[in-house]
């Protein structure tokens, strides 16, 4: 099996959990003959420190791309202030509403509206 995970690393110590997360994924790759390739998508309080945005559009397309998601917690006490549509979790709401439960790669929105 060959599968491309997108992975949201998160906010505070979400990054040493996905870590861990991801040296079991590669044992299991290892044990079982598989393949897993993974591209770094920023969303959250990580996202609006470097792009000013909870998930741009750029990262949000990483994700839709990906067969699946490995995604650490988003949000902590130094985005709390922000403004609604600003903050970190708005990120985890726009991925749901784009990428939908279930949803197939080809069944994903990808921005544009349909």
């Amino acid at each position: 099996m060959e599968k491309n995970i997108a992975v949201i690393w998160g906010d505070c110590s979400s990054p040493e959990i996905v870590k861990q997360t991801l040296r079991v994924l590669d044992k299991v790759a290892e044990k079982y003959g598989h393949t897993f390739h993974y591209t770094a998508a920023a969303m959250g309080g990580e996202a609006i420190d470097k792009y000013g945005d909870p998930l741009p559009q750029h990262e949000l397309d990483k994700c839709l791309a990906a067969d699946s998601v490995l995604l650490g917690a988003v949000g902590g006490p130094k985005w709390e202030g922000l403004p609604g549509e600003q903050r970190p979790e708005k990120g985890l709401l726009r991925l749901r509403a784009a990428a939908g439960p279930g949803k197939p790669p080809e069944a994903r929105d990808r921005g544009t509206g349909h």
